[in-house]
């Protein structure tokens, strides 16, 4: 970045108004500011001269303008190297800056992304989603195994969020048992394994909070199958989330398989919802003999990327806020998004990495280079650039 980028800041001027006066492109005129990068036409000195005239015009000091042109050191330089060679969805949390917030004219009570999901209301609901949703529900009342795999920022998160509003909300008579992953791994070596003992404390602490835990492993899981037969007799449904699951030793998940296989007469004890990553999908691929036995009677549901709802995401994320999304982001913004989250791997493959956190993030960095250069909306050059 360029000393010239705070110069302006400082003067009140936005990199739109010099590149007006230079008669530049504003994408232009965001290359020289952030990477010192110059056109080719008008050449670097003619464009460096105009750039002089204009701060001197609008009472920028000597000293200003003769550092105009020296790099800002820019903090964790490295760090930043690293990450633009990771994928597109890998790109590092943004946060919406109060010049944004002010130039999109942005409320701070309602923020479009912060604590954006308050209710069900806010969360943003494709056909997709709807599906997984009922699926998951469907599972929760009447049994099975289900494992949702999604990329990192894909919705798992919300999904599960969903489930516990739903829950409280329609006062249903599910009971969500979730054992604690912190530190969870798929082998001891690398951290915790999540083992089947965990499972059952976990069930009969949730189940039957004032029953006492027996010692015993065998005693334990008697006890847990005991203690959810009594809940379904009495109308209860149960459900055993585990999130990470990807990480969920192969042990485990046979295990799992054979919980969920008990019934109380035709009622299913528990329902199973596995939240992984594309690991998880690896671990329970029909040719992992290793879990075959699980395989066959698991629903493997992917969350797919956003895609042909980007726009749509887009429209329902500042509509919940009160505001025209097309006052923030024209057609070619939208474009230039889904452009810069797909990667082409030759032979006309390309993968998709348009899911919401990534397509937030990416949206949240263009409008704050929007309103750092001053332009009424993000458009193809600002999501380029950002």
């Amino acid at each position: 970045m360029l000393n010239l980028k705070l110069t302006l800041q400082e003067m009140g001027k936005t990199q739109r108004e010099l590149a007006r006066h230079l008669s530049l492109s504003p994408a232009c005129m965001v290359q020289i500011c952030n990477q010192g990068i110059f056109p080719k036409t008008p050449n670097e000195p003619v464009v460096r001269a105009g750039i002089l005239k204009f701060l001197e015009t609008h009472g920028a000091s000597v000293e200003s303008c003769r550092r105009a042109f020296d790099a800002v050191p820019v903090a964790n330089a490295t760090t930043t190297e690293t990450n633009s060679q990771e994928p597109p969805m890998l790109l590092e949390k943004q946060s919406l800056t109060p010049a944004a917030m002010k130039h999109f004219k942005l409320s701070a009570e309602r923020h479009p992304f912060v604590n954006d999901i308050q209710s069900e209301k806010d969360v943003f609901m494709s056909d997709d989603i709807r599906y997984v949703r009922q699926v998951v529900a469907s599972t929760a009342k009447f049994g099975g195994m289900l494992a949702i795999v999604g990329e990192s920022g894909a919705g798992k998160t919300t999904l599960r969020r969903d489930l516990h509003d739903r829950i409280a909300r329609e006062n249903l008579k599910i009971v969500v048992i979730e054992p604690s992953v912190l530190g969870m791994e798929d082998n001891d070596a690398k951290g915790k394994t999540l083992k089947v003992n965990s499972i059952s404390e976990c069930i009969i602490r949730t189940a039957s909070p004032s029953s006492r835990v027996c010692r015993s492993s065998e005693a334990r899981d008697k006890q847990a199958i005991q203690v959810l037969k009594d809940g379904v007799a009495a109308g209860y449904s149960y459900l055993l989330i585990i999130e990470e699951a990807h990480a969920t030793p192969v042990p485990t998940l046979k295990h799992l398989k054979r919980i969920m296989e008990v019934t109380h007469g035709f009622k299913s004890l528990l329902g199973v919802v596995l939240f992984g990553q594309t690991e998880l999908a690896q671990r329970l691929s029909v040719q992992n003999r290793v879990v075959r036995e699980v395989v066959q009677r698991c629903e493997v549901v992917t969350l797919p990327p956003l895609d042909n709802e980007l726009e749509a995401f887009i429209k329902f994320k500042f509509e919940r806020v009160g505001v025209d999304y097309k006052t923030i982001i024209d057609p070619s913004g939208i474009e230039g998004i889904r452009a810069k989250l797909t990667q082409h791997l030759g032979n006309k493959k390309t993968v998709s990495y348009l899911y919401p956190l990534a397509v937030t993030n990416l949206l949240i960095g263009s409008m704050n280079l929007a309103a750092e250069g001053g332009f009424p909306h993000v458009d193809a050059d600002c999501v380029k650039e950002a």
